[in-house]
């Protein structure tokens, strides 16, 4: 089941092909969101990491949880078409088992905190219902209009 297709989710992220790294939504609640990246051999990251053993990068995979997070943020926004959910930390990050082409990554995130302008979330990714990877990711919502010119306080550790 689709709740947000590809286009629709276009019409909420900025982001765009090649770094556009959600395909659909399959779940979407007020603090809780599950997106689909159906990761294709294609895909151009798998040139060079790695050409006879191809496994999608950790960042990427961190990167597709934290763009799942920015739907569920800005899906509720009236004027999303001005703001950007920049990352801004990510902590206790975990990578269980390579994701490779003809994978299917779920990423399931949930709201720990929010704020007016912040969001923390962690998330689960799984292949097959089996857990490839785990985040905490800090997003931090800005004005498009506005540069970010000093960098976005980081979370103190625990």
């Amino acid at each position: 089941m689709t709740v947000l297709d590809i286009n629709e989710i276009k019409a909420i992220l900025p982001h765009r092909y090649p770094f556009l790294l959600v395909d659909r939504i399959v779940e979407l609640e007020a603090d809780r969101v599950v997106g689909i990246k159906n990761v294709t051999a294609n895909e151009p990251f798998f040139q060079g990491h790695f050409p006879d053993f191809p496994v999608m990068p950790g960042v990427l995979i961190v990167e597709a949880m934290a763009q799942a997070a920015g739907v569920l943020v800005l899906k509720s926004m009236p004027d999303r078409e001005n703001k950007l959910v920049l990352l801004v930390a990510v902590q206790n990050a975990r990578f269980r088992k390579p994701v490779v082409p003809g994978d299917s990554l779920r990423m399931e995130m949930r709201v720990l905190k929010r704020k007016a302008s912040v969001a923390v979330m962690a998330g689960v990714a799984t292949v097959d219902g089996v857990v490839v990877a785990e985040a905490e990711v800090w997003c931090k919502l800005a004005d498009k209009a506005e540069k970010p010119t000093e960098p976005a306080p980081v979370p103190a550790t625990a």
